[in-house]
């Protein structure tokens, strides 16, 4: 429940559904890096996250790689992430589509244990909280953080990671939370220094996650972190878009 707080209150300015799904009507563009410009702000309602007691931070800026502005991490055991709040409904938008690219892996990373929750990359999306989906134990849990942080956590989320060593397709929940499912979509160096283009249906790996249909999409986040095991990582993230199904 701490690491979930911890990612929903670093979340960014509230946008309202009705303000960005009206950009497209086939696509909401949340991470329209490519449209700023490199070595100035990130795009509107974006914002860092930090994480309470890890005092060192990943390195985030906007540069020009291959002629695209994109976003590049730079971490050398910090922690940190950038954040931006949204609403989204998944059933009308189910697909995420994002590209990123790698220098390196993690050599102790491990997706089993803590002291290797560390990746070079990762895409989290947070879903808004939703009461029906909170079984009578977890509620207490959930009302506290709300009176600490003026908020309720979010009721889960999923992480795409490219990891060290885990297969490509793994799912299996974050170390710190249940409520944090992680999927590895890209694991070891093969790909180091490409460009690697993902698509998701992310309505479906939240049924496949969690055995239930998602709430609303709340927050999206992008993060390079090596503070367990104390190495480097470099990595980069290109624009971020929410798609409707092929075909609706």
């Amino acid at each position: 429940m701490e690491y979930l707080s911890r990612i929903v209150i670093g979340l960014g300015l509230v946008l309202l559904a009705g303000t960005i799904q009206a950009e497209s009507p086939s696509a909401v563009h949340v991470g329209a890096f490519s449209r700023a410009e490199a070595g100035g702000p990130f795009p509107d309602f974006w914002k860092p996250l930090t994480f309470h007691k890890i005092d060192e931070h990943t390195e985030y800026s906007l540069v020009e790689d291959d002629g695209t502005v994109v976003v590049k991490a730079v971490s050398r055991g910090s922690s940190s992430g950038l954040t931006r709040e949204v609403n989204i409904d998944p059933k009308l938008y189910p697909i995420v589509e994002w590209r990123w690219k790698i220098e390196n892996v993690l050599q102790k990373g491990d997706v089993t244990t803590k002291q290797g929750d560390d990746y070079p990359a990762r895409l989290y999306i947070t879903f808004a909280y939703d009461e029906s989906k909170i079984d009578f134990l977890d509620q207490m849990q959930y009302e506290m953080a709300r009176a600490l942080h003026g908020k309720y956590p979010p009721t889960g989320a999923i992480t795409y990671i490219w990891e060290s060593h885990s297969p490509v397709g793994t799912i299996v929940p974050n170390p710190y939370t249940d409520r944090a499912m992680m999927i590895v979509i890209e694991s070891g160096e093969a790909k180091a220094g490409q460009w690697v283009t993902e698509s998701r249906n992310l309505y479906e790996d939240y049924r496949t996650a969690f055995g239930d249909d998602p709430p609303a999409i709340s927050g999206v986040a992008v993060m390079t972190d090596t503070d367990n095991t104390r190495e480097s990582a470099v990595a980069y993230y290109g624009d971020i878009v929410f798609k409707k199904a092929t075909g609706d």
